[in-house]
Formats: C-alpha cells, sequence, structure tokens
C-alpha cells in the first residue's frame, strides 16, 4: 500500500517509496475554504474536486454535521435497525449493538459465520461470541441466526454453554432459520488445504471453514437446518458431502506443504479431532464420520423446536410492532462484491445482505447505523492506503510525539516486556494504535494491521449503505497524541494534481495500491475522555475531531465509543 512519507524529525521512521506523497492540510475548526485542483483541472462528472457528488450525497443521506443526527438511541420511531461495520471489520459493533439490544424483541445474524468475533463486557465479565447475536445478553430478547449465516454447531452450543451460569435456559431464546447452511468440520479442513497453498492470492482467512461452506451452498450439495428435521435422509447426505470432500481434498501432490500433507490424511479418515489440535485431540472435532453423526443426531433432538421458517418468524415480529435489531458480520470493505477483492470474506456484509440473509423486503428497514472506529485497521493480507503498522511490526510506522499521561500495558508473551508511553517520547503512532487499542483479533488472536482513518473509504462505505447515521468508537485510544491526521481524499501516485471522485474506491487492486492518501491534521488532547460522561465533557479537540468526520463523510454521528465497557457509549 502506498502511504504518506512520515516527517523526518523524531529519529523514527524511514521515507517512504518516492511515489508516496504526503499531501496534507491542517484543520483547527470550523469549515475549510474550498480547494481548488491543483494544476486548474477540472472533472466534467466532479465539478470542483467532487462538488456534484457530494451535492447529490446530501440529497440522498441528509446534510452532514452533528446536530441533525438521526440515530437509532434517542428516537423511538424506529422498529428495524441495522448495524453495519463501515471499514474492514473490529470496529467495535458488538457493543452498539448490546447496547440497542436492551429495549429490542428481536436481534438477529444475516450473513458469516464464526470467522466474526465480538466481545462484550458486561458487569466486568467478559463474552466472546461467533455465532450467537449479541441480543443474548437480554434475556427477554430473542434470537435469530438467519438464513444467509454459515454455523458450525459445534461452536454455536460452546458458545451457549459459556451462558448457562448467566442465563441457564439462553437457549430457548435462540432461533435458527430452516434454510441456514449447516457448516462441518470438513469444511473447515478444506479452508486449511486451499490456504496453506503457496500463492500470491493468499488472502489470509480464518480457516473456520466459511468460503467453502458457501461454495458447498453455491453448487448445491450443502445441508441446512431443516435436513437435520429429516435425519432419515441427512444421514445419507452428509455421508455423501464427507465423501465429495475426500474425493476432491483428501489426495496428496508432490507440492503440498507439510500442514497440507497433515490436513488431507485428516479429512480421508475424517479424524478432525487430530486436525485441530495433532498432540492431544482436545480442541473439539471427531475421529470419525459415525462420530459425526451421532453428534448431529444429538443437535437435531436438542434444537428441533429452535429450527424455526425464519421468514415467517420475522415477518410475524415485525407484524406485531415489535423492534428488530440486526447485526452485521465482518463489514463494508470485505463484502464479496464491494469489498477488495479477493481479499474478502464469502458473503455480502453490506445492506443488500441484510434482504437476502433474513428474508425481509427493503422498505421495512428503517434506520442503517454505520460503525466507524476512530482510526482504521484491517487483518489479513490486501492494500490499505492509510496504513501505518502491519501485523509483523516491522513497517517504518509515523512519529508523533506522545503528550498524554504516562501508560505501562503488558504484552503477554512478547520479550519486549510491557509497552510504555512517557509524556513526551516521540512513538510510533500504528504501534501505539496495536497496544493501546488491544487491536488483536477476537476470532484469530492476530495483531491488526493499523492506520489513519481513511474517509473515502468510510463515504465509498456510506454510499453503498445508505447510513443514516455513525456510531464512532475507540476515540479514546488516540489519547495524547500531539497531532492526528485523517485521509480525507485521494489521488493516483501517477497524476496527484487530481483528486479521485468523491467517494470513489478503487475495485482493482493495483488501482488501490497506486492510491496516495491526502491529509488534515488535527491538534490532538490530553484528558482521559474515558470518564466523560456526557459529548459536552469531551475536550474540545476530540469534539472537532468527531464533528470533522461527520462533515467528511456526510453523515451525522450519533454516539461516540470511549472505552470496551458497554457504558463507555456517548449518546448524541
Amino acid at each position: 500500500a502506498c502511504r504518506a512519507a512520515p516527517p523526518q524529525s523524531g529519529g523514527l521512521g524511514a521515507p517512504a517509496p518516492p511515489r508516496a506523497m504526503d499531501i496534507h492540510r491542517r484543520y483547527s475548526g470550523g469549515h475549510l475554504a474550498p480547494q481548488p485542483p491543483i494544476g486548474g483541472r477540472k472533472s466534467s462528472k466532479t465539478g470542483e474536486i467532487g462538488g456534484r457528488l457530494d451535492e447529490k450525497r446530501d440529497s440522498l443521506y441528509g446534510s452532514p454535521g452533528l446536530s441533525a443526527a438521526q440515530g437509532p438511541h434517542d428516537d423511538d420511531s424506529w422498529k428495524f435497525c441495522v448495524v453495519l461495520g463501515a471499514q474492514w471489520g473490529d470496529e467495535g459493533k458488538g457493543k452498539l449493538v448490546d447496547i440497542l439490544a436492551q429495549d429490542v424483541q428481536v436481534c438477529a445474524r444475516f450473513n458469516g459465520g464464526a470467522n466474526a468475533g465480538h466481545t462484550l463486557i458486561v458487569d466486568e465479565r467478559k463474552y466472546a461470541f461467533h455465532l450467537l447475536p449479541c441480543g443474548i445478553i437480554n434475556k427477554s430478547c430473542k434470537n435469530l441466526i438467519g438464513n444467509g449465516v454459515a454455523c458450525h454447531l459445534p461452536t454455536l452450543m460452546k458458545e451457549l454453554e459459556q451462558l448457562k451460569e448467566f442465563d441457564p435456559r439462553a437457549i430457548e431464546r435462540v432461533f435458527i432459520s430452516t434454510r441456514t447452511h449447516l457448516l462441518i468440520d470438513s469444511h473447515q479442513l478444506i479452508d486449511g488445504i486451499v490456504e496453506a497453498e503457496a500463492s500470491s492470492n493468499s488472502i489470509g482467512t480464518t480457516k473456520r471453514g466459511i468460503g467453502p461452506c458457501y461454495s458447498s451452498k453455491s453448487i448445491r450439495n450443502g445441508l441446512r437446518f431443516c435436513d437435520l428435521l429429516h435425519f432419515d435422509t441427512f444421514e445419507a447426505r452428509l455421508r455423501e458431502l464427507i465423501g465429495w470432500s475426500q474425493k476432491r481434498f483428501g489426495e496428496e501432490s508432490e507440492a503440498d506443504q507439510p500442514s497440507q500433507k497433515h490436513l488431507r490424511k485428516c479429512l480421508r479418515e475424517y479424524n478432525t479431532k487430530c486436525a485441530f489440535d495433532p498432540e492431544n485431540g482436545a480442541k473439539g472435532g471427531v475421529s470419525s464420520v459415525e462420530e459425526e453423526l451421532e453428534r448431529y443426531r444429538g443437535y437435531a433432538q436438542l434444537l428441533r423446536h429452535q429450527i424455526v421458517d425464519s421468514v415467517t418468524f420475522i415477518h410475524e415480529e415485525i407484524m406485531r410492532g415489535n423492534r428488530v435489531l440486526v447485526e452485521g458480520a465482518n463489514a463494508a470493505l470485505l463484502d464479496i462484491d464491494f469489498g477488495t477483492y479477493p481479499f474478502v470474506t464469502s458473503s455480502n456484509t453490506t445492506i443488500g445482505g441484510v434482504c437476502t440473509g433474513l428474508g425481509v423486503p427493503p422498505k421495512v428497514i428503517d434506520s442503517i447505523v454505520g460503525v466507524v472506529k476512530a482510526y482504521t485497521t484491517r487483518v489479513g493480507n490486501g492494500p490499505f492506503p492509510a496504513e501505518l503498522q502491519n501485523e509483523r511490526q516491522d513497517l517504518p510506522d509515523f512519529p508523533g510525539e506522545y503528550i498524554g499521561q504516562p501508560v505501562t500495558l503488558e504484552r503477554k508473551g512478547d520479550p519486549r516486556g510491557p509497552f510504555k508511553l512517557a509524556t513526551g517520547d516521540v512513538v510510533k503512532v500504528g504501534e501505539m494504535m496495536q497496544e493501546v487499542g488491544h487491536e488483536y483479533g477476537t476470532t484469530t488472536g492476530r495483531r491488526r494491521r493499523c492506520g489513519w482513518l481513511d474517509i473515502p473509504l468510510v463515504k465509498y462505505s456510506a454510499m453503498v449503505n445508505g447510513f443514516t447515521s455513525i456510531s464512532i468508537t475507540k476515540l479514546d485510544v488516540l489519547t495524547g497524541l500531539r497531532q492526528i491526521r485523517v485521509a480525507v481524499a485521494y489521488r493516483n501516485v501517477d497524476m496527484t494534481e487530481v483528486r479521485l471522485p468523491s467517494g470513489y474506491f478503487p475495485s482493482h487492486l493495483e488501482d488501490l495500491r497506486k492510491v496516495v492518501c491526502e491529509y488534515e491534521t488535527f491538534e490532538g488532547w490530553t484528558e482521559d475522555i474515558s470518564k466523560c460522561k456526557s459529548y459536552a465533557e469531551l475536550p474540545a479537540n476530540a469534539k472537532r475531531y468527531v464533528e470533522r468526520i461527520g462533515e467528511l463523510v456526510g453523515v451525522p454521528v450519533s454516539s461516540v465509543g470511549m472505552g470496551p465497557d458497554r457504558n463507555d457509549l456517548l449518546i448524541l
């Protein structure tokens, strides 16, 4: 990815490649004067730097700004609210959904599988969900796993097990669509086999079997939850699916890596215990096809009353006037159609996926909240225009002055010891985001790549999804930086005198790699904002940052998050 060259002061970092440019402006509040095109060029489509596109956006999404926020928090009129990630995932959707779920009757998942992860902290207890909707924490809320989800039942049952102390009858509030596809262990083995291939197109999958499950769905040899209700035919179909997998992926080749050979052997023998934990076989799985059949026979008995026709189920709830909250897995830039293909997930993560993943028409959706982290992160491979630091922490990074209070954070298993910040330090900003923001994946445990907030990316997401408001999360992570930068526009490295159109996001990876960012610079703050109880208590510079995001994206801000707890969210 092309990154702006860091300044040479401070002794940290190194210049980015010569073609990468550092185009930035300083923002100190109020509105910036219109910026004429460098070199006097105009575009017949966008007028002066995308002006006409912005005017159209205002008519589609409402005027930008903070005061016009029409979020779901203070408006009792909404009945069907969708919460979606606006970036590459890990934005903190779970906490917002958890808060909204306290006042709804139904909470639903419409896409993805156990490749998603939400971590909720309620009453100082941590809950990690990969399949369960966050509404499970509300004991009066029904939770629906829609037909667009790829559901690995052993994972779902483990999540329900961890809730036994909180709510022994939680399973009675979980409903699964008859049309939801079953993700079985062989899908996970295939995922690992394919990902292990030495290829430049390795996408950094979570190896949870999501792609192979959706492949089974598309080639029409998959199994659905309705099949569990007809177990006499389910047995034969499960054997057929496993046999198909063994025939196509079980045989070794000379080019196989050791990990592939091991997984292929486990697939041939259908010993997934050995695949998941070669040493002890203690991380789940089964040792034979017969054991797999018995496991699903038990699931069929246990869940027979929880498997429902989801179209009838959700439409009855809508007709009763009940509130429905829908949470998205992954995020817009991981969408199979609109994301950074092929470095994407295997489902539609954007607003259209809600309709196809739950069986509801667009007209019932009256609130769409885009969740935007105050900076940008992503997991896995693929271009990242505003990136500062990667998973291996071996990029030059951006040197910034830290002016906040001293901080010491433990890094378990890291030979470098604790991460420390001292007032006056010159810090690597991307590394600081990773450590202060605890940017490690809920599902994978991998360190997330971090960079400045990317407004063109968020504007593109807003165009695709039609956000009615945005929720900004993890603002507290930026506390202590003297200056904070925001990517406000894209330019092409071969023609930097012209901005790319407002809301445009390259569809080809090579075009995205040629993107350079234009930045605005904001003054930071030193105050501990995690203690703020209202938006008015935020430092002036923090408020300027939030309000400018709303202006740049063209969508009102409805809430701001400043910590991991469910109470660390300011409703605007």
